[in-house]
């Protein structure tokens, strides 16, 4: 019996998809590494364990990077000996929030297998946004050569922070939705690389949220925790929050605000969640969101601004990573010498943790426990892709 798990849980409905396009596929269940090991909303702890093991012959994790050094230890500890693990993930993308790098460790290790998909396809060889994506990767800057409205990959050169901010919000407000029949709510998606400063997280979030959900008489509000929250707000959960089956990086749109019951209700695709508004601090506007929070997900469009002002963020794998979020159309919008500093600057902040030395010290052993749980007879293979 082969099982199937992600990293993280996506946006509700990316998750729902990405669930459904592995079910009908392999006729199989997909869930995230949480739920695969009986997660307790009460302690955080797993159900799972090397006393209650995964009842599965091969387990398939997707985006691998993003998982960290205890979850991974967790995962393997309800692994079955006998059972293979298959680590599926992209090297090049930015690492997990919690601590190491694992899927970099063992790949670099040598101790496991390693397959490398590095073939642009055909179909794929059409997409700028695939074909930058790998320029990027390998250090070179975007191909931005002239302005075909067809492409899905455009450069919007601006100078200073007030018109990159003027001319993005425009973008998302008029020229993208009528050009590209698209939701500027539902469908576009503006990706930052910091939250604070005039093109952060937050700056943009309220400039947004005025011309696209602005405020009208009558209209239902809640201030609290920094936000303004009204009914038709896009809004991400920035927490597990088990109880509510609701999880970080869950995007979803404010139905309902009641101020004499104090709830907010928010529709996640099917499901709708009711917070107190004391629960408010578990959910923000996300008309702008950051590009790590955004790891994992992907939108039909996505905008991103990029200025020196990000300076200390501005690294090769962050935009390799907000590139990669979009579907149907990519646009950057700002300095290009911000961007020349980013696809450059292939010196991520090191981390250091333990299992690169553990694994590099059991290769050549012929077989060490840790060989035996995670890679004997080549059954582990990280696959970056």
């Amino acid at each position: 019996m082969a099982a199937f798990c992600r990293a993280r849980e996506l946006g509700a409905w990316h998750f729902w998809w990405w669930k459904k396009r592995i079910t009908e596929t392999t006729g199989l269940e997909a869930k995230t590494i949480h739920r695969l090991l009986g997660i307790d909303p009460g302690t955080g702890r797993f159900s799972r364990n090397e006393s209650n093991t995964l009842a599965c012959g091969l387990l398939v994790v997707d985006e691998t990077s993003m998982v960290d050094v205890p979850l991974m230890h967790s995962l393997l500890r309800a692994l079955p000996n006998r059972a293979g693990l298959v680590l599926v993930g992209d090297v090049d993308q930015l690492p997990s929030v919690g601590p190491g790098t694992v899927l970099q460790d063992l790949i670099g290790s040598g101790v496991v297998p390693v397959v490398r998909l590095t073939e642009v396809f055909r179909q794929a060889a059409d997409s700028h946004i695939i074909t930058n994506a790998h320029r990027i990767r390998r250090g070179q800057m975007p191909d931005m050569r002239g302005s075909d409205p067809s492409s899905d990959f455009h450069f919007v050169e601006r100078d200073d922070p007030e018109r990159i901010a003027a001319t993005l919000v425009k973008l998302v407000r008029e020229r993208i939705p009528e050009r590209f029949r698209l939701d500027p709510i539902r469908d576009v998606q503006v990706l930052c690389p910091m939250n604070r400063g005039s093109l952060g997280v937050r700056e943009l979030n309220t400039s947004l949220q005025k011309v696209l959900n602005p405020a009208r008489p009558g209209q239902p509000a809640v201030e609290r925790f920094g936000w303004r929250f009204q009914t038709g707000d896009k809004v991400i959960q920035t927490e597990n929050d088990y109880d509510k089956d609701v999880f970080n990086g869950d995007v979803g749109i404010v139905e309902r605000i009641d101020a004499v019951e104090q709830l907010v209700a928010v529709r996640f695709d099917e499901r709708l969640v009711k917070y107190d508004f004391g629960e408010l601090d578990e959910i923000s506007l996300a008309y702008a969101i950051t590009i790590h929070k955004s790891q994992g997900s992907e939108f039909p469009a996505v905008v991103i601004p990029l200025a020196t002002q990000h300076y200390m963020l501005l690294q090769r794998n962050l935009i390799y990573t907000g590139i990669t979020r979009g579907k149907r159309l990519l646009v950057l919008i700002g300095q290009k010498k911000a961007l020349g500093i980013a696809v450059r600057n292939d010196r991520p902040q090191r981390r250091y943790s333990g299992p690169l030395a553990n694994l590099k010290g059991k290769k050549g052993t012929g077989g060490s426990a840790v060989e035996s749980k995670t890679a004997s007879q080549s059954r582990v293979a990280p696959a970056s892709i």
